[in-house]
């Protein structure tokens, strides 16, 4: 019975930490209105050049507008990187960007099964993915629903989920749009689609979250 009793302190010990680092969006904190976000992101001074793809559906427009207010510099160094560069035939591997502490990804892959692919979040980063070869399957945790399964890794700055299925949200990701995970986008990446061919190429980028 002590054995159950502190395994249940563990999990909700969990499960508030996680809540706790990955809680409120900045933006909300911020105040910044809906509207003036759409005309921002509209005006597109956000691209640097980049014209190839356009924010997904799921990503939040207001943290996004925020996190570019506060982290100009590397915002700026991606999307000029991504408009000058060819991301198809750019060698896979890593590669920094010039003049910042960004490292652009480019990773030829191919989506898995789900029971195969594991849940993330970050604290310290934002994943920026971009896919420019092929479809990639994606998964947004319900939080509701989702709890913290171990502690925080800081080294890795990752921490993993159990979920319900029947609660994920699951879409595609295609070459016109880039997706953009913020700490409270609970997350799982290449998970198989309906497409016959699962092989990807895809950019991922960690921007430091602000």
């Amino acid at each position: 019975m002590k054995r159950i009793l502190v395994s249940i302190i563990v999990l909700f010990t969990l499960a508030f930490q996680a809540h706790a680092q990955y809680g409120q969006p900045k933006y909300m904190r911020a105040g910044i209105s809906k509207k003036k976000v759409k005309e921002w992101v509209v005006q597109g001074t956000w691209r640097h050049g980049f014209q190839k793809a356009s924010p997904d559906k799921t990503v939040n427009l207001q943290e996004f507008y925020d996190q570019v207010h506060r982290n100009p510099d590397q915002w700026s160094a991606l999307f000029q990187w991504l408009a000058k560069t060819d991301l198809l035939t750019i060698p896979k591997g890593k590669h920094p960007i010039e003049g910042t502490n960004l490292v652009a990804s480019v990773e030829d892959s191919e989506n898995q099964p789900l029971e195969k692919r594991r849940t993330e979040s970050h604290y310290k980063h934002i994943d920026f993915q971009y896919v420019v070869k092929g479809t990639e399957g994606f998964a947004l945790l319900d939080h509701a629903t989702s709890t913290a399964n171990c502690a925080y890794d800081a080294q890795k700055d990752v921490i993993r989920y159990d979920y319900r299925k029947d609660k994920t949200h699951f879409f595609d990701s295609t070459p016109g749009r880039f997706v953009i995970f913020f700490p409270s986008d609970w997350h799982i990446a290449k998970v198989q689609t309906k497409k016959k061919d699962q092989n990807i190429r895809v950019i991922v980028i960690k921007v430091d979250y602000m």
